[in-house]
């Protein structure tokens, strides 16, 4: 560790409600971890703020886009973009937690006509590689930067080393004969997926091993969440570290999965909601869901839907989720309401 940083490592802060929380809603006791990436997770970390005093999130360590895909080509680290949102959905709304979410998310934008070296980089991720640089320690270092930014909760990467992923892509060429190619690389099989159908996800190295204190955080919790988020490349890598998905079938807490709110994205052309499901079943055949939370107007073909949670061993629970705005966007305070009647009805 450098000598900048002595003592112990900061913990997470304290488990009291935020200013805003719903009366009756809180529980200071609740332990939450959700696993996903990007957008999606942020949503999920957003509601369960609301509701659950310890809160963990697990993040995906596959990306190799923007920001974090520059960072990763030129130095030995993870990439740090998801992790970086993932802090940023847990602040606080407070003036100190707003103002440090809206710092960990700027984004630099160079003059023109100059060599624009920091272009684009949310300064977050270079303060959370800042850290790992002097501690050393991927895991000390997010909770430095949690400590800073006082997120209510602690965020974990999947792994400590990075992941690529990689699928077959499956899609009609211009002669109209089916092709099958495998890309590699988060960034382009997110966007390969359009008119075309993913499959044979995997992640490299494959003896990656899954973080400890992720293990740990899963096996302790009350409740996994998993979802919503980009179902091949936020989602599905959770399931393919195999001391991760062991650990998610072997441990005591109850589990839900979230839907997205719309099956037309890049990455699940051609797929309905059951199909998701589907998925979901053949990456983890052991795995077993308790709820499924879904916003009907998202779910097509409701018996089958049905029916496809119930092979994983889950109720549906259907509640609008969405926040209107003609975007498919969770709204955090619903989702709380609908994580709320899911935990309890348990």
């Amino acid at each position: 560790m450098s000598s900048h940083f002595t003592g112990q490592l900061p913990l997470a802060p304290s488990s009291v409600p935020a200013p805003g929380q719903p009366a009756g809603t809180y529980d200071p006791t609740l332990r939450v971890t959700a696993l996903g990436g990007g957008h999606g997770l942020s949503a999920t970390l957003r509601a369960l703020r609301l509701i659950a005093g310890e809160i963990t999130a697990v993040v995906t360590v596959a990306d190799d886009g923007g920001s974090s895909g520059r960072i990763r080509q030129e130095m030995d680290v993870l990439p740090p973009g998801d992790l970086r949102m993932a802090l940023a959905a847990l602040c606080d709304d407070t003036d100190w937690g707003r103002t440090w979410r809206d710092v960990m998310q700027h984004r630099f934008t160079s003059k023109e006509g100059t060599d624009a070296t920091l272009d684009n980089h949310a300064l977050g991720n270079l303060l959370i590689v800042a850290l790992w640089e002097l501690l050393g320690d991927p895991v000390g270092g997010l909770r430095w930067a949690g400590a800073l930014l006082g997120a209510r909760g602690q965020v974990l990467p999947m792994s400590t080393v990075p992941l690529t992923i990689s699928g077959a892509v499956l899609s009609e060429s211009d002669s109209g004969e089916l092709v099958r190619r495998t890309v590699t690389g988060q960034s382009r099989l997110a966007a390969a997926g359009k008119n075309s159908r993913v499959s044979h996800i995997r992640v490299e190295p494959e003896g990656a091993s899954a973080c400890v204190e992720s293990l740990e955080a899963i096996e302790l919790s009350d409740w996994i969440v998993l979802g919503p988020g980009s179902w091949y490349t936020s989602v599905l890598p959770h399931l393919l570290l195999p001391e991760q998905r062991e650990a998610l079938v072997r441990t005591t807490a109850r589990k839900a999965l979230v839907m997205n709110l719309t099956t037309d994205t890049s990455e699940t052309s051609g797929m309905n909601a059951a199909d998701h499901l589907e998925v979901i079943h053949h990456y983890a055949p052991d795995l077993r869901l308790d709820i499924v939370i879904a916003d009907q107007e998202a779910v097509q073909d409701v018996q089958g839907f049905e029916e496809a949670a119930a092979r994983l061993g889950a109720d549906v629970l259907f509640s609008r989720v969405g926040a209107g705005s003609g975007t498919p966007v969770h709204d955090p305070l619903r989702l709380a309401l609908a994580f709320q009647e899911a935990f309890t009805g348990y």
